[in-house]
């Protein structure tokens, strides 16, 4: 047997699986791909994910036989992944398969060489030390996922379905892949360039200088505030603000002053019927059109559509969409 006639008997998609596999996002890709995929799940033995034991189809050698490769989530970013399973990855892309990374599965990806001189992303949380560790990477940490042909990353957790879903799209065209999300419940289309609805961390209180500034920032944020306001408050000279700033968020007081506007604003979308215009002052951006302007380019949609599409019940403390599932940065209260 050539070995065309052996790839096209083989399974169309795998999954690539190892001790260490984030079960959450392992679950995701099976529950997705497993009615309208040839599926194979590959790994070294029985495999440990969570507290689940999977027993694979394969071993990892059969990878390269596969039109697509999935790597879900990689649990422990600061433990190397496997050489058997960055080493089967990298061939299979060698052999002319598609790869695709859930969450921190870029971390397989990127140990295997293939998002060198490419954009990724991976979980917000993880941006950064996939950024230093693999400086040939262009990491994106503000999308949903990255579409680079051959080569895709997502972000993580809900956004790994919608990486999933656009595989499906690509592969089975909308009708199947809007199938795929009536079944599951979830929005069928979300853009991978949009936003991963994440808001800039804030360090845990009592461990650092600016530590008495952030609450009484958060219960101005409908007033107007200036970088000598906030310096004011915190005693000392803005040049020496700015650089505790740096240190601690990573960002200028500005931008962490607009990025706490925009999570207030999502709070209100999210949990009243209050207008644009009344979000606007209450987070004080003054109207409606400079919300909407600012909202629009740190989260990727309009405020309307966010709504939409994270509008909390009423007295349920449940979304009305997939996105009430994703991860978010809480600051301290």
């Amino acid at each position: 047997m050539d070995s065309r006639a052996a790839r096209s008997v083989t399974p169309s998609l795998a999954l690539a699986v190892t001790d260490g596999m984030l079960h959450f996002e392992l679950a995701i890709a099976h529950e997705v791909f497993a009615r309208d995929y040839e599926l194979t799940v590959c790994g070294p033995g029985p495999v440990r994910a969570g507290r689940f034991l999977l027993e694979p189809d394969h071993g990892l050698d059969r990878l390269p036989r596969a039109r697509t490769v999935v790597v879900p989530g990689w649990a422990d970013v600061d433990v190397a992944p496997p050489a058997e399973l960055v080493d089967a990855v990298r061939a299979a892309h060698e052999a002319g398969a598609r790869v695709a990374s859930l969450c921190t599965g870029a971390f397989v990806l990127a140990a295997a060489g293939l998002l060198d001189g490419r954009r990724a992303t991976t979980h917000w949380a993880h941006t950064d030390v996939l950024a230093a560790r693999h400086p040939r990477v262009t990491v994106d940490p503000d999308v949903l996922y990255v579409d680079e042909g051959s080569v895709l990353t997502s972000a993580g957790k809900a956004a790994a379905l919608d990486l999933c879903l656009h595989l499906v799209r690509l592969d089975h065209g909308s009708a199947a892949a809007n199938t795929v999300a009536r079944r599951l419940v979830v929005p069928p289309h979300r853009d991978g360039g949009q936003a991963q609805f994440v808001t800039t961390p804030v360090p845990a209180p009592g461990n650092h200088p600016l530590d008495a500034l952030f609450p009484w920032v958060w219960e101005r944020l409908d007033r107007p505030l200036s970088v000598e306001d906030l310096a004011r408050r915190a005693g000392m000279s803005s040049r020496h603000l700015a650089r505790h700033f740096r240190a601690v968020t990573g960002t200028t007081p500005l931008r962490w002053l607009l990025a706490q506007r925009i999570r207030r604003a999502q709070e209100l979308l999210e949990t009243t019927d209050d207008g644009v215009d009344r979000i606007a002052a209450a987070t004080g951006m003054g109207t409606a059109t400079t919300l909407r302007r600012h909202f629009a380019r740190a989260v990727g949609v309009p405020p309307d559509t966010y709504r939409r599409t994270f509008r909390v019940r009423a007295g349920t403390g449940t979304g009305t969409g997939a996105g009430a599932d994703r991860d978010r940065a809480q600051a301290p209260t």
